[in-house]
């Protein structure tokens, strides 16, 4: 039987530490080679794009996802899992949730690799829905004491500061500008659609990690290489898809691109993370192909465990 799972149905089942354990998987599996994950590719149409991407996790499952660039106000994310052995279609995830909780999840997965142990303070730039999956996934893996948030309406940074607070049990307050997000935190997430940059690195204080999330290509990035000459430690979920994007993505372009390492990399303990204390690291999320398939399969094999659960318990 095909299951069918809509936003409200997502944000019930995956917890944020459901979510990262399962990127963390998806990534070790890509690393390892069992989890074939090939760059995304676009079919340019009339006013934008349809974007598809693909992974093969090897005698379990392939699937894959899609999404458009339309900017329709009613527009959704598609995510089919098939199983691998007989071709049949497990599961379909229709909305935005399985795939802001993805990225959200990668992003926690990032800050428990890369920042320090007792990271404690998170400034977010943003305060859309990607923003919000990455301080919930982060809060997961680290026990945040305080999080600031500035973005550009006044309104939607005091409404994110609320959710904080009210959801996640954390205090939290919004701000004016993005230097006081920024400055004197042990992590940063940068979660905006901008297209210049929105940071300014000499803000940041030794050992603070920072995630970017949102625009992080030539001539289209919401931080510039102040960032990238700052950092120490310079990595990605997918260098594939890194060295792929057009424009190139900034930190894969030279000077900077021989430094690039892969987050499955220092999860398997095969390339080195974090050495000392007062190391700047950057996670620059591409969105390895696959990791929404993997987190539906997630999904699908939570929702058999609670129904053998509940059959046996008749």
């Amino acid at each position: 039987m095909t299951l069918l799972y809509a936003d409200p149905e997502v944000a019930t089942a995956l917890d944020a530490a459901t979510t990262v354990d399962a990127m963390r998987a998806a990534l070790l599996a890509a690393y390892e080679g069992r989890l074939v994950a090939p760059p995304r590719a676009a079919a340019p149409l009339n006013g934008g794009r349809l974007v598809l991407t693909a992974g093969h996790l090897v005698g379990e499952w392939y699937g894959f996802r899609s999404y458009d660039t339309f900017g329709h106000p009613q527009s959704e994310q598609l995510v089919v899992l098939h199983d691998a052995r007989t071709g049949a279609i497990r599961a379909v995830a229709v909305g935005e949730e399985l795939g802001s909780r993805r990225t959200g999840g990668l992003g926690g997965l990032a800050v428990d690799a890369l920042a320090r142990p007792d990271a404690a303070t998170l400034g977010v730039i943003g305060s859309g829905r990607q923003a919000w999956t990455q301080v919930w996934a982060t809060a997961a893996v680290r026990p945040l004491r305080e999080v600031v948030v500035h973005s550009r309406s006044a309104a939607r940074r005091d409404v994110f500061a609320a959710r904080v607070r009210a959801e996640l049990g954390v205090s939290a307050r919004a701000v004016a500008d993005p230097g006081s997000a920024v400055a004197g935190r042990d992590i940063v997430v940068l979660a905006t659609t901008s297209p210049t940059p929105v940071l300014c690195a000499a803000d940041l204080s030794p050992g603070t990690h920072v995630n970017a999330v949102g625009f992080k290509q030539r001539d289209r990035s919401e931080f510039g290489t102040d960032l990238l000459d700052a950092a120490d430690l310079l990595v990605t979920d997918s260098p594939a898809q890194a060295a792929d994007y057009q424009p190139p993505m900034l930190a894969a372009t030279p000077p900077y691109a021989g430094r690039l390492r892969d987050l499955g990399g220092i999860l398997a303990g095969a390339v080195p993370g974090r050495t000392s204390a007062d190391q700047i690291s950057v996670f620059c999320s591409t969105g390895l192909a696959g990791t929404e398939v993997f987190l539906l399969d997630a999904l699908t094999r939570m929702g058999a465990e609670c129904g053998r659960a509940a059959a046996r318990g008749r």
